[in-house]
């Protein structure tokens, strides 16, 4: 399985639009080569370079359905049902894709990695989750992971 974006190459630059000091949409994000029995797709995008903590969570979502795009400017909310039905679980504290957005005092370039799990079923787990409760309701069930790196540079 692959993912790519049509807004960014893996490795480089995310668009303005898709951080907090732009649209903070949600990028489109394409999936290739998904295994046959994949019953959901969660996604898991991480900050890799917060001072002080090895990867700090802006979104996660799961109980996607195996669609080959998602697209961008997925809606806030713990519960979506455009333009499929999802949970999204709590990732800075809300229930919505937050984009790349470096404090003013930090002016260096962070990397963000979107982890794309294929899954074998549906997941159980409250809309309330955090990242490690749904890597906990994801363990042994993963069948896939495929990852996408984008870059941003406030400065």
């Amino acid at each position: 399985m692959t993912v790519t974006s049509s807004d960014f190459e893996n490795n480089q630059m995310i668009p303005k639009r898709h951080t907090g000091f732009g649209d903070d949409l949600s990028p489109e994000l394409v999936l290739k080569d998904m295994p046959g029995e994949t019953v959901s797709v969660a996604i898991i995008m991480d900050d890799l370079d917060v001072p002080f903590v090895r990867e700090f969570p802006h979104w996660i979502i799961w109980n996607i359905p195996p669609v080959s795009v998602i697209p961008q400017g997925i809606p806030k909310g713990k519960a979506i049902n455009t333009p499929f039905s999802a949970f999204q679980g709590k990732a800075w504290g809300r229930h919505v894709y937050r984009g790349p957005k470096q404090p003013p005092f930090i002016h260096k370039e962070h990397r963000y990695r979107f982890s794309v799990f294929a899954i074998d079923r549906m997941l159980d787990l409250s809309p309330n989750a955090n990242k490690v409760q749904l890597l906990r309701a994801m363990a042994g069930h993963v069948i896939e992971k495929a990852e996408l790196v984008g870059i941003y540079d406030p400065s």
